[in-house]
């Protein structure tokens, strides 16, 4: 059994060897640690820091790409390279490395395919208190579009079975976390979470420039993902409602039709059929989103199988 713990980095040179010290070098069930680090564009000494240090494997790349990027070519990395298991932690030393025994845990006991840390968000000193309130409100939002139960969606401390790293997709430019939990819980696929612990900050967070460029960020990325994975939902709720909308004032126009005060009120009826086409319209686009959907999946399973067996035959 294999596990390979991967850490995309982007000028982390500064803590990239004290994450890298906290990192466990054995853990009960596991036969070999490897370690690997996605050097996403680093313009200081990351790279040379890791070789010093001695990592396995390091994933390069010329340019910047982001975090989402960086994950992906991670778990490729990790799945070419014979991984059991993977997990993802970050360069700034955020978690703590002794809980990725717990976090691996589920997974060798057959439990789960995907874990989640579960941070003490509400305990962590260096988190605003909107910060704090952002975080839980993300996390309930991804709950009820993953039909999933995980209290917090935004960590990126998350260990994978081989299984569930060769369904991954993310399609989204700006991060992992949100989308990645909303398509396991739409595959239906066995995950959990587990509390963990933090470290002290090192350095402030460089995931986005400003709290309402986080909120902003986030929401697409939940929106989006919702509108993908669960298309049919999404279209037709909004399409009800503006349907709903023309109900109302149709039934209204009537009323006043009936009381011999029609012609006073034509613009309600005009407006009601508005909504009631554009009601009409928004729920055929669900229909066939959710035909492109049905399409996305059998896709997803041709993908799964051709990485397979590609990594089998690379392995070979």
């Amino acid at each position: 059994m294999k596990l390979i713990i991967q850490i995309p980095c982007y000028n982390e040179a500064e803590t990239l060897e004290i994450a890298l010290n906290h990192l466990p070098r054995e853990i009960p069930g596991i036969d070999r640690i490897e370690y690997l680090i996605i050097n996403d564009g680093s313009k200081d000494s990351t790279v040379e820091v890791a070789r010093k240090w001695g990592v396995d494997y390091i994933v390069n790349f010329r340019t910047n790409r982001g975090l989402a990027k960086g994950f992906m070519a991670g778990l490729d990395a990790c799945l070419r390279n014979g991984a059991d298991i993977i997990v993802n932690t970050d360069a700034d030393d955020q978690y703590c490395g002794d809980d990725i025994e717990k976090l691996v845990r589920p997974i060798l006991d057959g439990k789960a395919d995907f874990v989640i840390g579960e941070r003490p968000i509400d305990a962590t000193e260096h988190f605003s208190p909107l910060k704090k309130k952002l975080q839980h409100l993300g996390s309930w939002m991804v709950r009820v579009v993953s039909d999933s139960d995980i209290p917090d969606a935004p960590s990126g401390f998350r260990a994978l079975s081989r299984e569930a790293a060769m369904r991954m997709n993310v399609t989204n430019e700006y991060t992992y976390t949100l989308e990645t939990i909303i398509q396991a819980g739409r595959t239906r696929m066995a995950m959990e979470s587990v509390p963990v612990r933090t470290n002290p900050e090192l350095r402030k967070s460089r995931l986005f420039s400003s709290m309402f460029s986080y909120v902003k960020r986030s929401t697409i990325t939940i929106v989006r993902s919702f509108m993908m994975y669960k298309p049919l939902r999404f279209f037709i709720s909004i399409g009800s409602v503006i349907f709903l909308l023309g109900v109302i004032l149709g039934l209204r126009f009537i009323w006043y039709f009936v009381n011999g005060a029609g012609s006073g009120h034509t613009q309600s009826l005009i407006l009601a059929a508005i909504f009631l086409l554009t009601g009409f319209h928004t729920c055929v686009i669900g229909l066939l989103a959710d035909l492109i959907a049905a399409n996305r999946k059998i896709l997803e399973d041709v993908q799964y199988h051709v990485r397979k067996v590609d990594y089998e035959l690379h392995e070979k």
